[in-house]
């Protein structure tokens, strides 16, 4: 048990000292284009500091020298990672309520599930600020680039 248990923890390390020379012999793809998944072309302020986006499922082509993409490629960026941030904490934060609602229900009196439901219905909440402080990146981004 010892030489198989021996074995793999070698095997694992030489995986862990292959596997980035081999990612990294892997020529990269030049990037030229990047697609528009929300629309930036309706925010006025935009446009008044000389940022022009392409319309929303439109390519961005980085050659083209009447847009400014590389900015908007960024923010494009930012503002779909926060909402696939805002959607996994919202899912959990539901999850964590009917837990806690759970617990309190079958509580019977106890006053340890009683508190384990109460806090848990409490940290949901604090997850829930944190999903709204998640939406509220892509702000925070565009007033440090000054966009």
């Amino acid at each position: 048990m010892k030489k198989v248990l021996t074995a793999l923890v070698l095997v694992s390390l030489l995986a862990i000292l292959v596997v980035p020379l081999v990612a990294s012999a892997q020529v990269p793809p030049e990037i030229t284009k990047c697609k528009m998944r929300h629309d930036l072309t309706t925010d006025a302020s935009w446009a008044n500091r000389g940022f022009i986006c392409a319309a929303n499922g439109a390519d961005c082509i980085f050659s083209d020298t009447t847009k400014t993409c590389g900015v908007c490629c960024l923010m494009d960026t930012v503002y779909t990672v926060t909402d696939w941030i805002f959607v996994g904490v919202v899912t959990i934060v539901i999850i964590f309520i009917l837990w806690g609602a759970f617990n309190l229900l079958t509580a019977a009196g106890s006053p340890e599930k009683i508190k384990l439901g109460r806090d848990q219905i409490i940290y949901a909440s604090i997850g829930m600020l944190v999903a709204l402080l998640a939406k509220a990146i892509p702000y925070i981004v565009r007033s440090v680039l000054g966009v």
